[in-house]
């Protein structure tokens, strides 16, 4: 007997179908959403400031080498980059923030080969300096270089030496930080010399060449772009550098290998990163910004009175060189044991 009420069957039938087509519909109206999110964050930007994190003091090497391109990228982009220091645990306190932060293109990190040195020193980091950033450019290639005070007796490389074997106890070298490019050149000169001296880690370059200037360290294995200023001033003696071939910023300034220890050849670089999960097209023209800057007659003055040598790479040449860098600073950090202060 009908009761004039639809089959219950057939009701049940079109509720689920009307629910398919609802959730289809859903499905697609939200996979849309954030696409065109993404596309007009894009097409716009950038749209208001851009903040650069430095995770060292100001006056730096990472901070004088990012803030000159910086500069000129905020004339292409058309918006200013503001400079953020954030100096603390070798550098990671300002990583993390940065990966951490929102990928939409307006923070992004300005880091030295410290970045992926620390993996290897410090084993419970809260980051992972590959999977959690996008590489932009690599910004420059920089010689380390062995400065004492200008009343130091050492002049030469084989005086430091010396001075160390006879004086095992009393040299102290300085750095920018824990497993920095800096402890691990002097690391690598103990080994190389068979000496002791005691590393002595700063929150960056900048306090670390106060003190080596007052006299509190008696040495250290600088950055050029931190340590020419002071060289330049006469506070500061350059004994050598660290590479394999003379710096041109310093021609008369003999090698560390050439005194001596043939096949020492340690040096430092800086580049830019972003949070990942920042839109590749974002990516692209910051790093588009960044090469077009490394190519302008100021940054590259600029950059030769540092002791810097420009690089500007894609996104994809910085990443193969992110991975092949990490390789071969392992190798280091295990040969010269060197550990978290």
């Amino acid at each position: 007997m009908k009761s004039g009420l639809p089959d219950r069957s057939r009701l049940f039938c079109f509720t689920r179908q009307g629910l398919v087509c609802f959730l289809a519909a859903a499905t697609a109206l939200i996979g849309f959403l954030p696409l065109s999110a993404s596309a007009q964050t894009s097409e716009g930007y950038p749209s208001k400031p851009i903040r650069m994190v430095v995770p060292y003091p100001p006056g730096g090497p990472t901070d004088l080498t990012a803030r000159v391109v910086a500069a000129e990228m905020a004339n292409t982009l058309g918006q200013s980059i503001v400079v953020d220091n954030r100096p603390g645990a070798s550098g990671m306190i300002g990583a993390e923030q940065v990966a951490r932060s929102d990928p939409d293109g307006y923070v992004f990190l300005a880091n030295a080969s410290l970045h992926v040195i620390n993996p290897f020193i410090y084993p419970e980091m809260h980051f992972d300096a590959l999977k959690d950033f996008v590489p932009i450019t690599q910004l420059a290639a920089v010689p380390l270089v062995l400065v004492v005070p200008m009343n130091s007796p050492i002049k030469t490389v084989k005086d430091l030496a010396d001075y160390a074997r006879n004086n095992p106890s009393k040299l102290n070298f300085g750095s920018s930080g824990s497993a920095s490019a800096q402890q691990l050149a002097g690391e690598s000169f103990k080994i190389a010399a068979n000496v002791q001296m005691q590393h002595v880690p700063y929150k960056g370059s900048a306090p670390a060449l106060a003190d080596l200037v007052g006299g509190q360290i008696q040495l250290m294995f600088d950055s050029m772009p931190s340590a020419m200023p002071f060289i330049k001033a006469g506070k500061l003696r350059a004994v050598a550098v660290t590479t394999a071939k003379r710096a041109q910023a310093l021609p008369d300034v003999p090698t560390v290998a050439e005194s001596g220890y043939p096949g020492f050849d340690i040096a430092t670089w800086y580049g830019y990163w972003a949070p990942k999960g920042t839109p590749t097209v974002i990516v692209n023209k910051l790093s588009e910004a960044a090469q077009k800057a490394l190519a302008q007659p100021a940054v590259i003055s600029a950059y030769a009175n540092m002791g810097a040598e420009p690089v500007g790479s894609t996104p994809a040449e910085f990443a193969r060189y992110n991975e092949a860098e990490m390789k071969k600073w392992e190798e280091i950090v295990r040969k010269s044991g060197a550990k978290a202060d």
